[in-house]
């Protein structure tokens, strides 16, 4: 490569993922970045994942496996960052994958950006279980936050999922890795966005505006994780405010609405239904706004009318994903899309927004905008305590 080459180290939590460990790896070691270490932490998994990982560490030096008691998904990466040696660390979910160019342009990012960038992130599109692309690859074009960014961060975890950012490995020296404590709360499921929220805060982001991520979206996964992953944000979201009483309560009442929608979505998605319409209930209490998107009015029917029809329909499928299976059989596969195609959308306009669009644009401008003046009070209070001294 015509650029300097730091040693990036990937990071790979693994529980029990037998079935995606492999296509991870694959994706990583395929990369046009070669200058890596990869280390994954076998988390007490009880299948063949760490036999699997073996096989890649007997073909590629750069693999390394480690291994623990099931201590959770932050206990594992943190185990990960001890070991690794690069200037950078790119975390990667195991059932995750990275599209070719993706550790590339993040390392050519870095290198262009001053030490005041202590991470670097890029778009995701989602992913069925066969690894075609579903979803997701749209409205993200219209976001682009970079700089210092922390109330938006508050509004809306953007980078999507713990398989995205390229952190400066001093920036993790200085704020610390992920937080453990979580777990023995019975709070998983914000330890990414945690990190992001104490990089945020000492640090400025930058993004590579493409498509590098494949966030892999498991059949019919179940929701029983939802009440955890509230408990997660809720404890996250009263530290920050604690911390940064600065922040208009708009920031936090947009923050709880969105994060309650998205556990809306994935309650519906795994079959859910009554904790969909208790989703559904506390993000209208924050956001009114919900009510101007045609689709919830089908979504609340359809959950209704298949409570009422459980009883029956229970004794042809014992659970969601095998109605899912059986739904499967009479649809057509969509045609396949490419990673090139979504991100060659970039040149395109953005699609006509509808109502609830435009409210979110809306926000995300306003968002933007308390950035901006939180950041230019810093920055004067910073002027003046070095003009005192």
């Amino acid at each position: 490569m015509s650029f300097q080459s730091p040693l990036v180290s990937v990071i790979i939590p693994a529980y029990n993922t037998e079935l995606y460990i492999g296509p991870a790896l694959e994706s990583v070691l395929s990369q046009t970045y070669q200058n890596i270490e990869v280390l994954v932490v076998d988390d007490g998994s009880q299948d063949r994942t760490a036999e699997i990982v073996e096989s890649f560490v007997q073909r590629d030096p750069r693999v390394q496996l480690l291994r623990q008691k099931n201590a959770g998904v932050a206990a594992a990466r943190n185990l990960a960052i001890a070991h690794a040696q690069g200037e950078y660390i790119a975390p990667i979910d195991a059932d995750d994958i990275w599209y070719p160019q993706k550790l590339e342009k993040q390392v050519q990012c870095m290198l262009r950006s001053g030490p005041e960038v202590g991470l670097v992130y890029t778009w995701s599109v989602h992913i069925d279980e066969a690894g075609a692309i579903i979803g997701k690859y749209n409205l993200e074009r219209a976001y682009k936050p970079e700089g210092s960014i922390y109330p938006i961060l508050v509004y809306s975890n953007f980078l999507d999922n713990a398989s995205n950012p390229m952190i400066r490995r001093t920036c993790l020296n200085r704020v610390g890795g992920f937080n453990p404590e979580l777990r023995a709360q019975n709070a998983q499921g914000c330890e990414d966005w945690e990190l992001y929220l104490r990089i945020a805060d000492a640090y400025e982001f930058r993004v590579v505006p493409e498509f590098l991520v494949g966030y892999r979206q498991l059949l019919g996964s179940m929701a029983s994780n939802c009440r955890a992953m509230a408990k997660s944000y809720q404890l996250v979201i009263a530290e920050v405010q604690t911390r940064h009483a600065e922040i208009p309560p708009t920031i936090y009442r947009w923050s709880r609405g969105c994060f309650y929608h998205y556990l809306m979505g994935k309650s519906y998605k795994s079959g859910a239904h009554w904790h969909t319409l208790e989703w559904l209930a506390l993000t209208l209490k924050d956001d009114l706004s919900l009510l101007l998107r045609p689709g919830l009015y089908p979504m609340i029917l359809t959950c209704l009318l298949k409570i009422a029809a459980k009883p029956v329909t229970s004794l042809i499928w014992p659970d969601h994903r095998s109605w899912l299976e059986f739904r499967q059989r009479f649809r057509l596969p969509p045609r396949p899309l490419t990673i090139e195609e979504i991100n060659n959308q970039e040149t395109k306009p953005l699609p006509i927004l509808k109502p609830y669009d435009w409210v979110l644009l809306w926000r995300w401008t306003k968002a933007m905008k308390i950035c901006q003046q939180l950041a230019s009070i810093k920055s004067k209070k910073s002027q003046e305590l070095l003009l005192s001294h």
